[in-house]
């Protein structure tokens, strides 16, 4: 396997990183909470950090968390205020994708500051990157933290307080060795398909794609996979990292593929590292990733390391 890497890519702008005493707010750009969050509360608390809430925490508006009107403002104000650090989703579901356009980032392109989140919140991801060039945090968010695995909030508290991550695991289905250097985008695939030729749509040439789902069915996860290929976002990339695909669903007549097959089958003409299991996604291990950053993956066989470089 040759060694793709790319020593002149460069990161996207790295927002303040959060310390003691800040603020940090929590917002619902899409679906309407179920329940309070106090256990996200708590757990921000314990990290030194003064928690603000949306409007929207409390908002419903059929399945949304407020109308869209009013979850735009309600960005837009944690976007503006210069005392708020970082802006985290309560949870995702549906609905950024309705009141993203609606957001003026102008203050934000000045003074950026991390935005987390993950799923539906993988739009924000790709705007912020696309735009701004700017990092952005894909984790946990407040809705799942009673579930979470104390590896992945982990991963959380030192990716917004800027202490070192990188990831050793092993793959247990048939991953692609090689190694490669690139700026980390991705998310959510249904999401990634979505903003697909919109402004906030990525450039993939050079980078290394996360992807991850959940409650598809296999035969939408390959035509999903096949559309971003037929688009030519998969013929140039530095790798392919795969993480949770959860809750996925067949047919009464079986698709016959699983979803590595699926993914493998569709990249087989190119050379770059591949792997499968990454511990992120709807699943309660949903380890952060910094999305934006430059990273190297290192794939031999079921063994898989990666770090920000």
């Amino acid at each position: 396997m040759t060694d793709k890497t790319a020593t002149h890519v460069t990161s996207g702008l790295v927002p303040p990183h959060l310390k003691k005493g800040d603020k940090i707010a929590i917002t619902c750009p899409a679906k309407k909470l179920p329940h309070p969050m106090a256990d996200a509360i708590s757990l921000l608390q314990s990290w030194g950090l003064e928690v603000v809430l949306g409007e929207t925490v409390e908002a419903s508006y059929h399945q949304f968390a407020g109308d869209d009107e009013l979850r735009a403002r309600d960005m837009q104000k944690f976007i503006d205020d210069d005392s708020i650090k970082a802006i985290i989703a309560a949870r995702g579901g549906y609905g950024t994708i309705r009141m993203i356009d609606k957001v003026d980032f102008s203050r934000f392109a000045k003074h950026p500051k991390w935005v987390v989140g993950f799923s539906d919140i993988t739009i924000l991801h790709a705007h912020l990157y696309s735009n701004y060039n700017t990092q952005s945090i894909h984790g946990q968010m407040p809705v799942n933290i009673p579930d979470a695995s104390a590896k992945s909030l982990e991963t959380l508290r030192k990716t917004l307080f800027g202490e070192n991550i990188s990831y050793h695991f092993n793959s247990y289905n048939d991953n692609r060795s090689g190694d490669a250097e690139g700026v980390l985008i991705g998310g959510n695939l249904s999401l990634l398909v979505a903003v697909a030729g919109s402004v906030s749509d990525m450039d993939y040439s050079g980078k290394i794609l996360f992807i991850e789902d959940v409650g598809e069915y296999l035969y939408s996860v390959d035509r999903m996979i096949r559309m971003l290929d037929r688009a030519g976002k998969l013929k140039n990339l530095s790798g392919l990292v795969v993480g949770g695909f959860t809750e996925i669903k067949d047919n009464d007549i079986p698709f016959g593929q699983t979803i590595a097959e699926i993914i493998m089958d569709v990249v087989s003409d190119y050379n770059y590292p591949v792997c499968f299991d990454f511990p992120a996604g709807h699943i309660p291990d949903n380890q952060s990733l910094i999305l934006g950053r430059v990273l190297r993956l290192s794939v031999k066989n079921e063994h898989v390391e990666i770090k920000y470089l």
